[in-house]
């Protein structure tokens, strides 16, 4: 069987790569051919039915992952089922299940029937959980167990997956002697993986048989998510010698794994000043040959904790701007705990807003769909203005909960409402058709 990459690479547009034209309001020919260049990917497991299809890169919109999971801390699985149809609820185009104790195995496959999200994973949890349970440590990790992994979860029906394969002898070199980090790792993966090699000498086995990696994604037609496993946890760490010794082998890896017909995409920064957010997705686009950027927020604070939601939605607003194809959503629980339910849903929503923001500017049709909600905000046609919004549930309730004594206006102004007397004011300049005006 053909992958999406194969596929588009003979001319062949896919169901998938239909069902992303007729969302994106893009033409499938268009979407074939940048599937072909490795521009669009398509996380789609083959053994998986009725799952909802987006695609992720270059011309459409950004697309919102969120990610929950169990820790040694807390671990329910009807808390993750729940979480994963809150994500769903609130808008996500894709899951991330990063379950890390537990039956990893029965977690996987509840959240997999529990969602028609395409579902991602990195390994490497479940690999060393269950070498630390097995053999005491995590560091007795047996390569081979780790791409036994790779193929179960691949069966079970997960479409993409972040896999630390750019994490090399090399790059921990690297974060050696420029002194370590202020903010230090950000990664459970990388730092599991970076301690793996340190204590048995060994090059990163996910390096080293690359092409073994590539080999098994490309059977299900999963998405290999090259996992930034080394990205920086403070600002003060941003674009050090070591994120960037992994981004360029990366980089490197994407071009090797679309050679070798499997759909690639790149993961980027973490926690990365406001200024270099720009810098950051040019040199991933440029070294990458215009692979999808799956970017981590990102953070551009550190002391946000509490509202870190919000810190990264600003983060992933210009993210989104400047290129940024697939954003993870940060919670509120950011830096403090495991998120619950709620933390979900405010994560969700508050990356949903910022990459609408950053797509206004990416891309001039989203800019004109916000035309139509002008015109019905001006007219205070309030059931055509909601059906516009993002937050259509929530903008009703805060409304009914404190209505105007006058339908066409809001209690925030009332008998000021500036829509109003401004349409009194100016109604004899307004042409029969009311939008010519906002349209000139």
């Amino acid at each position: 069987m053909l992958t999406q990459l194969e596929s588009a690479g003979q001319g062949i547009v896919t169901k998938e790569m239909k069902a992303v034209a007729d969302k994106e309001n893009k033409c499938s020919k268009e979407i074939c051919e940048l599937v072909a260049k490795g521009e669009i990917v398509i996380p789609n497991n083959t053994t998986r039915k009725n799952q909802i299809v987006s695609g992720i890169g270059t011309g459409l919109s950004t697309k919102v992952n969120a990610s929950i999971g169990t820790s040694s801390d807390i671990c329910s699985i009807e808390l993750e089922k729940e979480k994963a149809r809150a994500a769903e609820e609130e808008g996500a185009d894709t899951l991330m299940e990063l379950s890390a104790s537990g039956n990893i195995d029965e977690i996987r496959c509840e959240i997999l029937s529990a969602t028609n999200l395409a579902v991602g994973t990195v390994p490497l949890y479940q690999a060393f959980h269950e070498a630390a349970i097995k053999y005491g440590s995590p560091d007795k990790l047996d390569p081979e167990y780790l791409f036994e992994i790779i193929e179960r979860q691949l069966a079970d029906g997960i479409s993409f997956m972040a896999i630390h394969c750019g994490i090399n002898q090399y790059s921990i070199e690297r974060l050696k002697k420029q002194g370590y980090r202020y903010g230090g790792l950000a990664s459970k993966g990388g730092t599991f993986l970076a301690s793996w090699m340190e204590k048995n000498n060994r090059e990163n086995p996910l390096y080293e048989q690359f092409d073994r990696v590539c080999g098994l994604m490309k059977k299900y037609d999963a998405v290999l998510s090259l996992g930034n496993g080394l990205r920086s946890a403070a600002l003060w760490d941003s674009h050090d010698r070591a994120q960037m010794a992994e981004m360029i082998t990366n980089c490197e890896l994407a071009e090797i794994g679309r050679k070798l017909g499997c759909q690639m995409m790149v993961e980027g920064p973490g926690h990365i000043p406001l200024d270099e957010i720009e810098a950051n997705i040019k040199l991933e686009k440029a070294m990458s040959g215009n692979a999808p950027y799956y970017v981590l927020g990102p953070i551009p604070l550190d002391n946000g904790a509490g509202y870190d939601h919000i810190t990264a939605a600003i983060g992933a607003s210009q993210s989104a701007r400047y290129g940024a194809d697939l954003v993870c959503y940060i919670t509120p629980a950011e830096h403090l705990a495991l998120p619950n339910v709620q933390d979900v849903r405010e994560g969700v929503r508050a990356t949903r807003l910022a990459v609408a923001c950053g797509d206004i500017v990416k891309y001039p049709h989203a800019k004109e769909k916000q035309k139509q909600v002008a015109i019905n905000r001006r007219e205070m046609r309030w059931d055509d203005l909601n059906k516009q919004l993002l937050f259509p549930k929530q903008a009703s309730e805060i409304r009914a909960s404190r209505m105007p004594a006058l339908e066409d206006s809001c209690t925030m102004c009332g008998d000021f409402c500036a829509m109003r007397n401004g349409n009194s004011i100016f109604e004899g300049h307004l042409s029969e058709d009311k939008t010519r005006v906002i349209s000139n």
